[in-house]
């Protein structure tokens, strides 16, 4: 785990709330952060977003218990499918910085 996390869960100085206990990693460089605002004080490139066609890649830690989650689990749920601890809704908010979703047929 990379960044200013502030305890075992994953959570970090940018985002430290219950909910707040998944990482990301990262397309561009393979590792685990916190959050963006980490990612983007640890490393000195741009964030490369997951392609729509990598959804089965296992990209999301639990920090409660460990478990990768892969990114199409992660954007449909709302905690943990081994340990069911809850995420924090408004990471949804940021799913766009992170992966590229495919969206509804045209």
């Amino acid at each position: 785990m990379h960044g200013p996390v502030v305890d075992n869960e994953t959570r970090c100085i940018h985002y430290r709330s219950p909910l707040d206990v998944v990482a990301i990693r990262f397309r561009c460089c393979g590792e685990y952060f916190p959050c963006l605002h980490c990612h983007a004080e640890m490393r000195d490139h741009r964030i490369e977003r997951w392609r729509a066609d990598e959804v089965g890649e296992r990209a999301v830690l639990c920090g409660v218990c460990g478990h990768e989650l892969t990114i199409a689990e992660y954007v449909d749920a709302s905690s943990c499918p081994r340990c069911a601890a809850p995420f924090n809704p408004g990471c949804s908010l940021h799913h766009e910085v992170y992966f590229t979703l495919a969206g509804p047929p045209a």
